[in-house]
């Protein structure tokens, strides 16, 4: 019986989670927010936790927006205590063309757009745009600016 324990040792079942790589900043290590959604005890609704945890990724599989399993290890460093286990499901990639989209887009017509006359080279006039600001003026419409009366103050 000695001999059949020695031979083969029962792996025991790791704790194991699913969340989302929210950093990659770090060499070899990965933030996992992990989120769950649990009763409120007083009030009874439901309620999302969410947690943090820094996890082994040595081979830098995992990018910002991953959806990974981790699993329990021993302690790496000071806060890490998980490790890599799968790539549950890859990010969107967003501003990246796909490469049959490219050359769709090369064959296309290109939209032009009028554009203002003075884009065109011509400029305005600068004399129209004196009249214009004195205009609003009554010294330029040919009017006297009214005189301010003074006030009284206090009785007398």
């Amino acid at each position: 019986m000695a001999a059949a324990e020695q031979g083969t040792q029962k792996a025991g079942h790791k704790n194991e989670k699913v969340g989302e790589v929210v950093s990659t900043k770090m060499a070899k290590t990965i933030v996992v927010e992990v989120t769950r959604r649990v009763a409120h005890p007083v009030y009874k609704r439901i309620v999302s936790k969410r947690k943090k945890f820094y996890a082994h990724d040595e081979q830098q599989t995992a990018q910002v927006g991953d959806v990974v399993r981790i699993i329990e290890c021993r302690p790496i460093s000071r806060l890490k205590r998980w490790e890599l286990r799968d790539v549950i499901r890859k990010a969107v990639q967003v501003g990246v063309e796909h490469p049959a989209l490219a050359q769709s887009a090369d064959t296309r017509e290109k939209k032009t757009v009028k554009q203002r006359p003075e884009a065109k080279g011509q400029k305005p006039e600068v004399g129209s745009l004196k009249e214009e600001a004195g205009a609003r003026k009554p010294e330029a419409r040919g009017q006297q600016p009214e005189a301010k009366k003074p006030e009284a103050r206090g009785r007398k």
